[in-house]
């Protein structure tokens, strides 16, 4: 496969999982918005989403001051922002059209349906009670594209350069929650394992829809340990770092297999799979969950610099 185009697929699914994920944020930004502003964190959810997405700097050269109404439309539909949910859906169909050929039909009427209803949608009718009834079909057209990627896709190269894109992204994502979350929320003042900290440890849940599976599995009330255990190192949890690497390390002996040799970045992989296979949570706040997160980034990082390098991205 030529090196564009495995490139366009991976960045294909990362700007689909980055679109649904961005989606998520909203969605959490708006119910804190729904409750009484008694916290710091409250009153400081957007800004929170908005570092989470990696555009708070973009967002304060053009707005003057974060509001309700300014973060969701930056959030969603302004083209100035990468990281949009327009951006994303504008990037993947591209990437998509550039590669019709390595795709199946289901794949492209799903994300091409997708972006042509988006772009007719009136931003000022996404208002009040219909942003989440908004955020929720964003969210479905997104699982909807990947249902028809799993569904009709040969399991070839192709198939696994989507899903090595699928993974870095969501990975940096929950990356994302955790960090910004535990350290721009938590009020000077409050101490871990408050009442406002486990509060904004069930936003970082929410983010994710993960609070009702953290039940599932812990049936007891939300903590700080279980739950950064849960986004980090639980492998059944489908959003954790985890559950992300183990599934890097399988597209990763898919290529190896397909193409007949390992490259650099399956070892990689291979390294921060171990590492989180073997980490426990104790170790992990005792050296510092930001430290942990941050060195997780730089690995990530490296990772996607990595694959581009060892397939000839484009």
């Amino acid at each position: 496969m030529l090196g564009r185009t495995a490139s366009s697929l991976f960045w294909m699914a990362r700007y689909m999982e980055r679109a649904e994920n961005i989606a998520r944020l909203a969605e959490v930004g708006f119910r804190i918005t729904l409750t009484p502003d008694s916290s710091e964190g409250h009153r400081e959810e957007w800004r929170s989403a908005l570092t989470s997405a990696g555009a708070l700097a973009m967002f304060e050269q053009k707005h003057p001051q974060i509001t309700h109404e300014a973060a969701i439309d930056f959030l969603l539909f302004d083209p100035d922002n990468p990281s949009s949910v327009h951006s994303c859906l504008q990037a993947a169909r591209t990437n998509a059209r550039s590669v019709r050929t390595k795709i199946t039909r289901s794949m492209w009427e799903s994300l091409n349906s997708t972006w042509l209803t988006f772009e007719s949608i009136n931003r000022s009718d996404v208002t009040g009670a219909k942003l989440p009834e908004f955020l929720d079909w964003i969210r479905d057209q997104t699982m909807q594209f990947r249902g028809a990627f799993l569904g009709t896709v040969l399991r070839n190269d192709g198939y696994f350069f989507n899903q090595a894109g699928a993974f870095v992204e969501r990975a940096d994502n929950t990356a994302r929650i955790i960090d910004v979350k535990y350290y721009l929320l938590l009020p000077n003042n409050q101490p871990v394992g408050s009442d406002v900290d486990t509060y904004q440890w069930e936003t970082v849940l929410r983010s994710v829809s993960a609070h009702r599976s953290y039940r599932h599995v812990f049936r007891k009330a939300y903590d700080p340990w279980r739950i950064a255990e849960f986004l980090i190192l639980r492998p059944e949890m489908p959003r954790s770092l985890r559950f992300c690497y183990d599934w890097l390390d399988r597209s990763a002996n898919g290529l190896s297999e397909f193409y007949g040799e390992a490259r650099p970045s399956h070892s990689m992989i291979g390294r921060t799979r171990d590492n989180l296979r073997q980490a426990n949570m104790d170790d992990i706040f005792q050296s510092g969950l930001h430290e942990f997160i941050t060195a997780f980034f730089s690995c990530n990082d490296a990772l996607t610099a990595q694959f581009s390098s060892d397939y000839n991205f484009a």
